[in-house]
């Protein structure tokens, strides 16, 4: 069996009981880091030691077989070095490689930065899109910055130190009133969370920010989806081949419009043409 292993993301003692009792029974370890799992290890006082494979994003496709294989006969915890495994760190090519081979996957469930951010925010939580890491190249990452712009559903991102404030200013030039969070070292000592205008978030990073990033950006106000552009890609899809109601359900899904509304637009302009 598979095991997926949530460590904690910042403080120890978010470390579960039953995370604890599966590591101490853990004969084999998968991890990002095996210095950095060690060292949890140490801190958790587990005197057994499992054989750590090193299970990182440079190789982690290239051992999904012969870990999946291992799993076929064996348990395997599979953690990273923070938070829960295959979120924008490694593990989902060994999940896909367990289901092909029919290996059990489970899970001790742990922190996760991005729901912890998500719902210390106070930005809506009923509907949320996570996003992973922004590009790095300045013109993927505007891109999707434009994007924003009729996303009705709270956006989430990881985001580095050393680019957050080149982010916060193409949010703010292209969404200046737009709510913006960010959460920053979130459970650790220095724990801090600063919400406002992306205007007013891109005037505070512009000195540096230090620390582990999560940048949460508010939802499009509805009013402010525009219907024709909607229409528009509905079309768009179902010209590529994709059917009018599953283009439609696509395109309420990302922008809030109603399918139905969406649909039945479609089919008087194809009724037009």
């Amino acid at each position: 069996m598979l095991i997926l292993a949530g460590t904690p993301i910042g403080n120890l003692g978010d470390a579960s009981t039953r995370l604890i009792e599966t590591l101490r029974a853990a004969e084999i370890v998968a991890c990002e880091d095996t210095r950095t799992t060690a060292k949890l290890l140490n801190l958790l006082e587990i005197e057994s030691r499992p054989r750590l494979i090193a299970l990182h994003e440079h190789n982690e496709r290239e051992l999904a077989a012969e870990i999946a294989q291992l799993a076929s006969t064996q348990d395997v915890v599979l953690v990273s070095d923070a938070g829960m495994p295959a979120i924008s760190d490694p593990g989902y090519p060994v999940v896909r490689a367990c289901i092909e081979a029919d290996v059990a996957v489970t899970s001790v469930p742990g922190p996760s930065a991005v729901i912890t951010a998500l719902a210390v925010s106070g930005l809506p939580t009923d509907r949320f899109t996570f996003e992973g890491f922004m590009p790095r190249k300045a013109g993927e990452r505007a891109a999707v910055v434009a994007a924003l712009g009729d996303e009705p559903r709270t956006s989430i991102f990881y985001e580095s130190p050393h680019r957050l404030a080149a982010t916060l200013e193409g949010l703010a030039a292209a969404h200046p009133d737009r709510q913006v969070v960010v959460c920053r070292e979130l459970t650790k000592l220095h724990e801090e969370t600063v919400r406002g205008s992306a205007s007013e978030l891109a005037e505070w990073a512009r000195e540096g920010v230090r620390g582990e990033i999560v940048l949460l950006v508010a939802g499009a106000e509805p009013g402010a989806v525009d219907e024709d552009a909607a229409l528009v890609r509905v079309l768009e899809l179902q010209s590529k081949g994709m059917r009018l109601k599953d283009a439609a359900a696509e395109v309420a899904t990302a922008t809030g419009l109603r399918k139905r509304d969406l649909y039945e637009a479609a089919l008087a302009a194809d009724r037009i043409e």
